[in-house]
């Protein structure tokens, strides 16, 4: 009946509450997208950075499965992989793997690393999370400007801005399979051999970032 009357069965999409402001919406993004023309002709280096986790207890996508299957995914309530990973459009990819909580500290030690090694002027781009914005973190900026590197935060509740929010779903929902997480050894396995191929064997097509 109710597909006779235009309604489809899908998972319903979580959504966050607040709303950007419209005019620094639309200020930022311009912004955003000025990085993106520099870096399309090399003139700087543009990545995009967030942490996720990955977790024993699944990914629960749906499915096709024959009348006579019980495909499933085992429930744990246990042990979790952290990642912090820096996403360019081309799919240059660095990342981290932890079992350590992913705090302020953890992003000042590892920007703090990423920023020796630089060829050219770099940009982050962040989200609002409290631990982006950390004092320690606003702190050590004028040392990284020094450097080369330079942090641009995305405008608040912009999510979809932000192309590594892609990729972390493609790793849980498509790139890691159901019996990846058979073990805690057998996930983190697994998703040690996803990230060592993204940008290989391993990617996304984005589109041209629009302003």
């Amino acid at each position: 009946m109710f597909k006779n009357i235009g309604y489809t069965y899908k998972r319903i999409r979580k959504r966050i509450k607040g709303q950007c402001h419209p005019e620094l919406y639309q200020v930022r993004k311009e912004q955003l997208g000025i990085y993106e023309q520099l870096s399309q002709t090399n003139q700087i280096d543009l990545y995009y950075a967030d942490e996720t986790h990955i977790s024993e207890t699944g990914y629960t996508p749906y499915g096709w499965q024959h009348k006579d299957e019980n495909i499933f995914i085992p429930v744990k309530k246990g042990k979790k992989l952290n990642c912090f990973g820096l996403l360019a459009r081309d799919m240059k990819f660095h990342y981290t793997i932890t079992n350590q909580n992913i705090n302020a500290t953890f992003v000042l030690n590892y920007l703090d690393n990423f920023s020796q090694n630089l060829t050219k002027f770099t940009v982050i781009v962040m989200d609002n999370a409290s631990i982006h914005h950390a004092k320690i973190i606003q702190a050590r900026l004028p040392i990284w400007q020094e450097r080369g590197l330079f942090i641009f935060y995305l405008p608040p509740y912009s999510p979809h801005l932000n192309i590594i929010e892609r990729l972390w779903k493609e790793v849980k929902q498509a790139w890691l399979r159901p019996c990846d997480y058979v073990s805690f050894d057998t996930l983190s396995y697994a998703v040690n051999r996803v990230f060592a191929n993204i940008g290989d064997s391993l990617s996304i097509n984005f589109s041209t970032f629009k302003v």
